[in-house]
């Protein structure tokens, strides 16, 4: 099989057991994501605009609003890293690419710490996306700069012990659920 089928297939599972914590969901999912980013006050912050059954960022990015710039990706073009708009609770949104709601200002900012969405995760930091890319490319551009942490967001149940991974996947720095916070490696 190859490394694309297997994608296929890991992602297939993933998108299965994502529904299915979402649909029994419970208030407060973002609760430990608060307290991880309670420790970088201040550090301008990316998270993203759940779409479909994403585990929501939202009132994590909030509390963090408060403390620091935070913002939301915005896809600008096929194969190309992510730019971040800047975003406030309760700003005025837009509807940009793969219909991800983006801050309507157009402001931009840049993270040293990036809230990343995910169809999977290992608990050695590994990522599955949709398989566009984008996050990959975006953290490459930012690590090259300068230390950028990649948290990966999700539920507990979208972990998986072994995904078919490619040697330009990113790895993850931490991986928080609504269940706990893991430190990969």
């Amino acid at each position: 099989m190859s490394l694309e089928d297997r994608k296929a297939q890991a992602r297939k599972a993933a998108f299965a057991a994502r529904k299915a914590a979402f649909d029994n969901r419970l208030p407060g999912q973002a609760g430990r994501l608060s307290e991880v980013l309670a420790g970088y006050r201040g550090v301008a912050t990316a998270g993203y605009m759940a779409i479909r059954t994403e585990i929501d960022p939202v009132a994590a990015m909030a509390e963090a609003s408060a403390y620091g710039v935070v913002g939301v990706p915005v896809i600008e073009a096929a194969g190309q890293p992510l730019t971040f708009g800047v975003w406030e609770p309760n700003c005025e949104m837009t509807v940009g690419a793969f219909g991800a709601l983006i801050p309507a200002s157009g402001e931009r900012m840049e993270p040293e710490i990036l809230i990343v969405p995910l169809v999977a995760f290992s608990r050695a930091g590994g990522r599955l996306g949709y398989g566009g890319g984008f996050y990959d490319r975006t953290l490459e551009k930012l690590r090259a700069k300068r230390a950028t942490m990649a948290i990966g967001f999700a539920f507990a149940a979208q972990e998986m012990a072994d995904l078919p991974l490619e040697d330009t996947d990113q790895p993850l720095d931490l991986i928080v659920t609504e269940a706990e916070v893991i430190t990969p490696g």
